[in-house]
């Protein structure tokens, strides 16, 4: 059986009567972050290459990042951090009315920027509701359980938060000059985060799969001494890049953590669940980690190569991978469903990789600009809302086994 934390809820669980999509924070929050997903990537096509206003009059690329990490990689992050955390802790999941509040201020976050006439100092403050609130409910119900292997998610959570907070100051005018600098951050804290999520459950679910399959679950290797190697690297990237602000610095430290990972995921063995696509996903996801860290720390070393190909392949590879994987798994067991892929959603996989594929070429120039951009873009809206159209019915139905939740 794979770990509980994103498959199954704690037993006794109380059944509540409200809209079954929201039971759970997953079923809310990845309906938000498959549209968002789908939404966001055109909206950005049409400012970039179509002269379409962004909103406020904000810096397009700024609010393209921002909209990127705080909005669609945010949305994921509550809706798996926020169900795990129950399996984590015993405690009942947030639902009906909090979480609709949770998601309403995650909503204003998203819309504020395009309110006619909205100060920036009012549409900074709607925006840093939702990760704030977020970050106070997770560290209130971690700490209350005493379970302090998962407090480092409160310590992420924070900085993510004092990351936006920069950001928002930038866009206010109060501290020009500070957004690339948090978004570095941002982004080296998201990486962070999948090492540790995506390196707790990726073994895991492939060693429970090989066991229900008649294969060998040591063939799976898990080596703590190496993992808490690999994270704490991991981790000193967000000391380089936003402290030190060396860029030799932390282009070592980045050659070093996909060194360690890339050993990591070696040990995991996905060759051997190359059948299952609900896990090869996750493997592929954490090889993107491990691209994007190889990209980073060669950078200094490769004249004319842009950040933006270090960013993109965290962000459309890395990011974007493995928040479909879990999504589509996390979907499929926390509602009492078989884990079997829905036929034909193997199509989102191959989408969101050109996604990042055509993104890259883009990125460097091999192909020119825009049209591995469009191919990107309208790549990844599709693979989202091929999530939506296909995961629709299975997010907002009840558990098919009766089960809460």
């Amino acid at each position: 059986m794979d770990p509980p934390s994103p498959d199954a809820p704690p037993d006794g669980t109380a059944a509540v009567k409200s809209p079954a999509v929201l039971a759970y924070p997953f079923r809310l929050f990845f309906v938000l972050a498959g549209l968002y997903g789908a939404l966001l990537a055109p909206l950005w096509l049409g400012v970039v290459l179509w002269g379409w206003p962004p909103p406020g009059g904000m810096d397009p690329l700024r609010w393209h990042v921002h909209e990127m990490l705080f909005g669609l990689v945010a949305a994921a992050i509550a809706g798996f951090l926020l169900t795990a955390m129950c399996n984590w802790t015993g405690a009942a999941p947030l639902r009906g009315r909090g979480l609709s509040l949770l998601a309403l201020a995650w909503l204003a976050g998203r819309l504020a920027p395009w309110w006619p006439g909205i100060p920036p100092w009012a549409a900074a403050l709607l925006d840093l509701v939702f990760m704030l609130a977020m970050t106070l409910y997770v560290a209130r119900v971690i700490i209350a359980s005493g379970n302090r292997r998962n407090l480092v998610m409160v310590a992420v959570l924070s900085l993510l938060f004092i990351a936006n907070l920069l950001i928002q100051l930038d866009f206010s005018g109060i501290l020009p000059g500070v957004a690339r600098l948090a978004e570095t951050m941002a982004i080296d804290l998201i990486v962070l985060l999948m090492v540790v999520v995506a390196g707790r459950i990726t073994p895991a679910f492939t060693a429970n799969w090989l066991d229900r399959h008649g294969g060998q679950r040591n063939r799976v290797r898990q080596r703590p001494g190496l993992d808490r190697v690999a994270i704490a690297v991991t981790a000193m990237m967000i000391v380089a890049d936003g402290f030190v602000a060396a860029p030799l610095a932390g282009a070592l430290v980045a050659l070093a953590a996909a060194a360690l990972n890339a050993v990591r995921l070696a040990g995991w063995g996905g060759w051997h669940c190359r059948r299952e696509p609900l896990l090869w996903v996750l493997h592929l996801g954490y090889g993107w980690i491990v691209v994007a860290l190889l990209l980073k720390g060669l950078g200094p070393w490769l004249p004319g190569m842009s950040s933006l190909v270090w960013v993109h392949a965290a962000g459309v590879g890395a990011m974007g991978t493995l928040i479909l994987g879990v999504m589509t798994r996390v979907a499929l067991g926390h509602t009492g469903r078989p884990l079997v892929l829905p036929r034909g959603a193997v199509a989102i996989y191959g989408l969101v990789t050109i996604a990042a594929l055509a993104r890259l070429l883009s990125a460097v120039g091999w192909a020119g600009y825009q049209l591995p951009l469009m191919v990107s873009g309208l790549a990844f809206s599709a693979a989202f809302a091929m999530f939506v159209v296909l995961y629709w019915r299975v997010l907002s139905s009840p558990r098919v086994d009766g089960r809460p939740g």
